[in-house]
């Protein structure tokens, strides 16, 4: 068992620490593009997204996903011989990802200054609410708190309603993503100077960093963005419209000659004309007067009849898709982003997303779904530490680590 030599990360080994959903969402872009990962969880029960979700006899969906290309091995880090075979790992590995609260690693003498000084080229990454300094660094942090102290949630909704969550764990996503960036980038930097460094990613400054003008346009004058609903705040129109079928479409016509097309398309070509919206400060000014414009007409015609309609125009729209309209489109399809293979047991057939971002030369692939916990334990530990069946069994009977059987993939 080991990653794709093929990959774009073929040979990069990492060391997977913590649970949920930043770090190892981080770790599976790393497995996907072909790194091998040695996913440490508690024995037992592993790690606790396996009962996030809808659980099937053989575990969440999700974790079949979030730990798909993934080697589990279960070692109880709370045990110092637990924590004496993860320094021995990560003496052995290029990259180590953690998600724990800052302080956590290095009460069990897993922090920077002993695991770097055993490997000087290991690359740290370390995912946590605040960071690993200042005065909230020991405060306990969630994607949730992330979004809410990092700007978004607080522009997130309609101006009559309460701040909204989006619909997936965005902040840990975001998060998540900036770490794949900092691995890249500290591994491409490692390379030249054969030292390895720590990327220090905090949930609620990923956040903020997407917030766009928002920053810039308070400091200038004092504006402070407050919620918009669907609109996008500096130009119009684009919003999501409903339809005569009861669905919704976005469009975004906010271009000057896309508006032109757009006010021709639907039967209006004056519109531009329109000194309320002949240009595009004339139209923000004037965006709810457009919207309602613009949805008396899409009321009057189905989702399809409008979407040909102004894709023939050139102008850029489409349907607000639900999960069951995703997996029939077209286009999702044929750039093989709906995987469907066989899940463990019983659960028989399942779906996962696809690949992002594609590559040429080396794409990346699926290997195997999200393994049960420990699968990989006397395996990795056997050939890594030089583990002997005896060994691994006193360890076992310890509690130290846990053993599963290793399927044949």
């Amino acid at each position: 068992m080991s990653g794709d030599s093929s990959g774009q990360l073929g040979g990069v080994r990492v060391l997977e620490l913590g649970s949920l959903i930043a770090g190892p969402f981080c770790t599976r872009q790393l497995a996907d593009m072909g790194a091998r990962v040695l996913k440490i969880e508690p024995p037992g029960a592993g790690d606790a997204i396996r009962n996030w979700s809808v659980v099937t006899e053989e575990g969440s969906l999700w974790s079949m996903v979030q730990s798909r290309n993934k080697e589990s091995v279960a070692i109880d880090l709370r045990q110092p011989e637990g924590q004496d075979l993860v320094r021995r790992l990560a003496e052995r590995v290029d990259v180590l990802v953690e998600n724990f609260r800052p302080g956590r690693l290095e009460s069990w003498g897993l922090g920077p200054d002993r695991l770097q000084a055993a490997n000087p080229k290991l690359v740290m990454v370390r995912i946590s609410g605040f960071g690993q300094d200042g005065p909230y660094r020991d405060r306990p942090g969630y994607g949730s708190t992330g979004e809410s102290m990092g700007g978004l949630r607080y522009v997130t909704g309609f101006p009559d309603r309460p701040p909204l969550k989006m619909g997936v764990s965005i902040g840990d996503a975001i998060a998540a993503l900036y770490a794949t960036i900092g691995t890249l980038a500290a591994l491409r930097r490692r390379d030249a100077t054969g030292r390895g460094e720590v990327v220090d990613v905090a949930l609620h400054e990923a956040v903020f960093s997407l917030l766009e003008g928002i920053l810039p346009e308070y400091a200038h004058s004092g504006v402070v963005r407050e919620r918009q609903g669907n609109a996008l705040p500096g130009s119009a129109p684009s919003n999501s419209y409903p339809t005569a079928d009861a669905r919704y479409i976005t469009i975004g016509a906010n271009g000057e000659s896309i508006f032109a097309r757009f006010s021709a398309a639907i039967g209006l070509p004056d519109l531009p004309k329109d000194p309320r919206f002949a240009g595009n400060q004339a139209r923000r000014t004037n965006a709810v007067a457009l919207d309602e414009v613009i949805a008396e007409w899409t009321r009057g015609h189905s989702l399809e009849e409008i979407w040909a309609l102004l894709n023939e125009a050139g102008v850029p729209a489409a349907p607000v898709y639900s999960i069951a309209d995703i997996v029939r489109d077209p286009q999702f399809l044929a750039r093989g982003m709906i995987l469907e293979v066989e899940g463990p047991g019983s659960v028989g057939k399942i779906s996962m997303p696809g690949f992002v971002p594609r590559f040429s030369e080396a794409p990346s692939r699926l290997r195997w779904i999200g393994p049960r916990v420990g699968e990989h334990t006397a395996r990795v530990l056997g050939e890594e530490l030089g583990l002997s069946v005896e060994e691994l069994g006193t360890l076992s009977a310890a509690g130290v680590i846990g053993l599963a059987e290793d399927r044949e993939r």
